[in-house]
């Protein structure tokens, strides 16, 4: 539909019509017939109301979509379309890895092949848009969404979510076949949040707002997300979701998103409970004046916009700018003329979780994992007796919180992929439960073990030593299970489960050969398991290929090469942690005597395992860094090269990793940023020069008077496998 056709529907709109396109509801109201009553109508919410709401989400099956738009089209008094909307975060039925696992992959074309699975899925059972991807940068292990971000990194995190929205929605427009929009979520700083607790407040400032964390939502608006998500936390003491600045200056403005901005889950009337709003109409007020386009699940705009509006409190202008944003999208999405768009139930039958796809899911999971020790126990041999000990072996919940249309009977397990690739002298056990009794429900109330609990633990401990102490070599499949990380899944002690910890030390004492598989949505404190194993290979929550995938990296079928998108911290107390930390007035080296240096008392300064870390099978050497010219001018550049060589006996991939330091500038800058990354494949005894780049550009930052400019001076490059990287030379920008 053109421009001016759509101007013309809207001039033709009534006002509650208007306000109604606004409106975002459960599918749930959708799926059946009758009046909302009861706990469902808690909003406010009438049936007609309801039945006109411009969008929904949460409902999928291409037959029902199909349904529900024809009869929401033959009420609608001028046939406009409705938008399916939905979380797909890492799959829709093939399951791919948590988002931070797929950052461990260092591979945006991983990355963007997996979305457009998920795309093309989703798309066929009826979805317009997902609520995807989510590009917070996250320091802090002990927020549970770790698990949907790429990591601690601005430019890895960047790089990332223009992939996953290249991914979704191709590059030829959103009304392609099997394409659907994407939502940049969630805006913004909400990964910072104090004490690492989900909605909790955001205190950041101007400085590291603009250079740590808006790039990455910059990235996805510039690859044209179709949406933009605001984030329930306040920033600067306003929540986001009624911040005028933030919405209309930044992202509207400084950033130039023109596409639609939909609020959280009823983020428009918990700014009353942020206490600034009095009540449900002056949220309302104070959204659409901020620029909010969707009101997702509150009856604050379709309860008093059309109030606020007659009285003169709100212009009608704000009002017809945001409908003509969401009238805009359903064009851009082609609904007008298609308004099934792909919806499909026979290529849905074919399409969805076909071989192919579990064949890309297997590979693109196998890519994630990230061998974090290995003393020459790894990989495994077949014929070899081991014991797959522990409560992830033969589990199909591996898939991640947010696999909302995942199914765990259609996971293939450890269990399941031992076993199909006959390996005859493979024996199994449980070994301990997932979780400690009611740990995760009660934790705050102490924990709950009767004299039966204890009983049936200390029996499979007895099996698992058994079946160890007769094995070569011990696999223990250790970890959090999806529940413990996520939305509302914010934990203070992030090890592992203790009945899981026991199970560990059991084990150990019995067979020394043990191999650790981690789960996990998050870093975890795992001092422990570091002491007790020989080999650890974090396999994240890999999904529905995970065990083939685990056990093609475990036999060498595929040699790791993940990557730490997110520092393994030594204990708790570091978090929240990054690599590309300031220096302080009183560094600390390992080593100085000196007390009064920025060190603790009790633990070390370093993580256990830093950002950009991750062995492989066979070995690599990075030569010393070679640069093109001492001196960069502002219009030229400089490049920089190593030679690298696979001097081990397998074929390996490595992740070349360029970071640059400021050495002086007019305010404090990181002692290291990642400035770009290539990965690489090599035979045994092969070589290869990898060369980057390094641009006037890429140095620039916000300067004492908030400038995003450059400074002349000194800087350091360091070229190198991971963040801890000494391999490092200097030069001088002019």
């Amino acid at each position: 539909m053109e421009q001016t056709k759509l101007l013309e529907l809207m001039a033709d709109m009534s006002l509650e019509e208007k306000i109604d396109q606004l409106l975002q509801v459960g599918g749930n109201y959708f799926e059946k017939e009758g009046m909302i009553t009861g706990p469902e109508n808690i909003v406010g919410y009438t049936q007609e109301q309801v039945s006109m709401a411009g969008s929904t989400l949460g409902v999928v099956g291409a037959k029902k979509i199909k349904e529900i738009q024809q009869k929401y089209m033959e009420k609608q008094p001028h046939h406009i379309p409705l938008i399916f909307m939905a979380d797909i975060i890492n799959g829709y039925r093939t399951i791919f890895p948590i988002p931070l696992g797929q950052g461990c992959s260092f591979d945006p074309d991983l990355v963007k092949w997996g979305a457009s699975i998920a795309a093309r899925e989703s798309a066929l059972a009826g979805l317009h848009v997902t609520f995807s991807p989510m590009v917070d940068l996250v320091r802090d292990a002990r927020w549970g969404r770790c698990m949907e971000s790429t990591g601690e990194d601005v430019y890895l995190n960047g790089r990332m979510a223009r992939a996953m929205v290249e991914g979704y929605q191709g590059k030829k427009g959103i009304d392609q076949k099997e394409k659907i929009g994407a939502c940049v979520k969630h805006f913004a700083g909400y990964g910072a949040p104090m004490g690492g607790r989900d909605y909790h407040t955001v205190e950041i400032s101007e400085r590291s707002l603009k250079e740590e964390y808006l790039p990455a939502y910059q990235q996805g608006i510039e690859a044209g997300a179709a949406m933009v998500m605001t984030s329930f936390n306040t920033l600067g003491r306003i929540p986001s979701t009624t911040n005028r600045q933030l919405l209309r200056e930044t992202l509207r403005g400084e950033m130039g998103f023109e596409g639609v901005l939909i609020s959280d889950w009823q983020s428009i009337e918990e700014v009353i409970a942020h206490g600034v709003a009095v009540d449900r109409k002056e949220a309302a007020k104070k959204a659409l004046e901020s620029g909010m386009d969707i009101d997702m699940m509150t009856g604050c705009y379709c309860n008093y916009l059309k109030e606020l509006v007659e009285e003169g409190a709100v212009e009608e202008k704000l009002l017809d700018e945001a409908v003509l944003r969401v009238l805009e999208l359903k064009n851009k999405l082609g609904l007008f003329e298609h308004p099934w768009k792909d919806a499909d139930e026979v290529e849905e039958e074919k399409v969805i979780l076909c071989q192919e796809h579990r064949d890309a899911a297997r590979a693109i999971a196998a890519d994630t994992f990230v061998l974090l020790k290995n003393e020459d126990i790894l990989p495994l041999k077949k014929g070899e007796k081991v014991a797959w000990i522990g409560p992830h072996v033969n589990s199909h919940k591996i898939m991640g919180a947010w696999s909302m249309y995942g199914k765990a009977e259609e996971v293939v397990s450890i269990q399941d992929a031992v076993t199909a690739m006959g390996e005859g002298d493979a024996v199994f056990a449980e070994g301990s439960g997932m979780l400690d009794t009611l740990w995760w429900m009660d934790s705050w109330k102490g924990q709950v073990t009767t004299a039966e609990d204890k009983q049936k633990e200390e029996a499979l401990l007895q099996e698992a030593e058994l079946l160890a102490s007769q094995a070569e070599k011990v696999v223990l499949a250790l970890g959090e299970p999806p529940v413990l990380s996520g939305e509302a899944a914010s934990r203070a002690d992030i090890g592992i489960p203790q009945c899981q910890l026991r199970l560990l030390e059991r084990v150990a004492s019995k067979n020394k050969n043990v191999t650790v598989l981690l789960f996990c949505g998050r870093p975890l404190d795992i001092r422990r398991v570091q002491e007790l194993s020989k080999a650890i290979l974090v396999v994240w929550q890999p999904g529905t290929e995970g065990g083939n995938a685990i056990v093609d990296v475990l036999f060498g079928a595929v040699n790791p090469n993940g990557k730490l998108a997110m520092s393994f911290p030594y204990s708790v107390g570091q978090v929240p942690l990054t690599y590309a930390h300031l220096n302080t007035g009183r560094p600390y080296t390992p080593g100085n005597p000196d007390k009064y240096l920025s060190k603790y008392l009790d633990i070390p300064n370093d993580p256990l395992y830093a950002f950009g870390y991750g062995q492989s099978y066979t070995s690599f050497a990075i030569g010393t860094i070679s640069l093109s010219d001492q001196i960069l001018t502002k219009d030229g550049r400089i490049r920089a090269s190593v030679t690298v060589k696979n001097t081990g006996d397998l074929v390996g991939k490595e992740v070349v990793q360029l970071y640059i330091r400021d050495l002086c500038g007019s305010v404090a800058r990181p002692v290291r940023e990642l400035k770009g990354f290539e990965k690489i494949e090599l035979l045994p005894g092969e070589e290869k020069e990898v060369s980057f780049d390094i641009t006037e550009k890429m140095l620039r930052f916000y300067d004492e008077n908030m400038e995003f400019v450059s400074e002349s001076g000194e800087y350091s490059i360091a070229i190198g496998n991971s963040s801890c990287t000494t391999n490092e030379t200097n030069f001088t920008l002019v």
